[in-house]
Order: structure tokens, then C-alpha cells, then sequence
């Protein structure tokens, strides 16, 4: 089965834009489901899962109680000791529940490693807009430091200029207050 994703499925579309959480995880759709997505393929996989479960375990603890008692106590004589139809039925279930669960357990370690890869391009592309974010934030610093000596050399400009002000006007005061002395 070809796991690379095809073109289309790496094309930006309506939902890889930047803002999408599930981004990543994306181009891995296609792993969703461990057998496929059809009619079997989902009761195959629910069958798979279903192995492990303590119900599982107990209905079949419960029907092998009940087919030995049967064929040893006497009330029925289908399988009489050694169980030869019992291993049977047990051989047969193998014969299919070994193949369900290794499927089963590839695929998912197919899909953990789909996801891996996504969460690896996930915290590579936090990193580089944290980085953008951080590179921003220097110029921006770089720029408001500028902006404070301008603002620095404008207030000197500016007291320089006022105290020249001052200067001239104390001079044009003294002009006017010793004309009008004069006649």
C-alpha cells in the first residue's frame, strides 16, 4: 500500500491554513481506520479490538466451562475427552484472530508514527514562528531604542532651544526697558 501522500493531498486547501489545529495530521486521513473504511473493514477492526476485552475473555471462558461439562457429564457427547472439536474450534479462532491482531497492531503503529511525524512538523513549525515571533520583538526593541534616542536628542534640541529663547527674550527685554529709559 503506498502510504506517501499524493499532490492533492499536500495542496493547501480550506483546511491546512495556518489557523487549523489538525493541520498536520492531515495528509494521514487515510490511515483512520485500521482495515479500510468499508462494511468489513469496520466490523473486522471492532472484532480485533474486541479480543482483549475482559467480556471477550469471560464469554469464552464461560462457553469452554459449559462445552466440557456437557461432554463430561454426559448430557451431551459431541466432543468426549480429549475435547478434539474444541481444540478445533480454538485452532480455527487462532487461524483468524492472529492475522486481525497483527494487521491490527501494524496499522496502529502505522498511525503512531503518522502522528509522531505530525506532532514533529507541529513543534518544528511552533519553533520557527517562535523564532519570527522573537525576531520581531529584537527589531521592534531595536526600533523603540531608536525612537527614545531621537526623542532623546529632541528634547536636548528642544532645551537648547528654549533656553535660547529665553536668552533672546531677557536680551530684547533689556533693549526695550533701556530705550524706553533713555528720553
Amino acid at each position: 500500500m503506498n502510504t506517501t501522500p499524493s499532490s492533492a493531498e499536500t495542496a493547501p486547501s480550506a483546511h491546512g491554513s495556518a489557523g487549523d489545529p489538525l493541520r498536520f495530521l492531515r495528509r494521514h486521513a487515510h490511515l483512520s481506520t485500521t482495515f479500510g473504511n468499508d462494511r468489513f473493514a469496520l466490523r473486522a477492526e471492532a472484532f480485533a479490538r474486541f479480543f482483549g476485552t475482559p467480556v471477550f475473555l469471560g464469554a469464552q471462558t464461560l462457553i469452554v466451562a459449559i462445552w466440557i461439562g456437557l461432554n463430561v457429564m454426559g448430557v451431551a457427547r459431541f466432543d468426549l475427552y480429549p475435547f478434539i472439536l474444541l481444540n478445533l474450534a480454538f485452532s480455527l479462532q487462532a487461524a483468524y484472530a492472529a492475522p486481525l491482531i497483527l494487521l491490527a497492531q501494524t496499522r496502529q503503529a502505522a498511525r503512531d508514527k503518522a502522528h509522531s511525524d505530525a506532532d514533529a512538523q507541529h513543534r518544528e513549525a511552533l519553533a520557527v514562528a517562535n523564532e519570527q515571533r522573537l525576531a520581531i520583538a529584537a527589531e521592534n526593541a531595536t526600533r523603540v531604542m531608536e525612537m527614545l534616542e531621537q526623542n532623546t536628542r529632541l528634547t536636548e534640541i528642544t532645551k537648547q532651544l528654549t533656553e535660547r529663547i529665553e536668552a533672546l527674550t531677557v536680551e530684547i527685554h533689556g533693549h526695550f526697558v533701556a530705550g524706553r529709559a533713555a528720553p
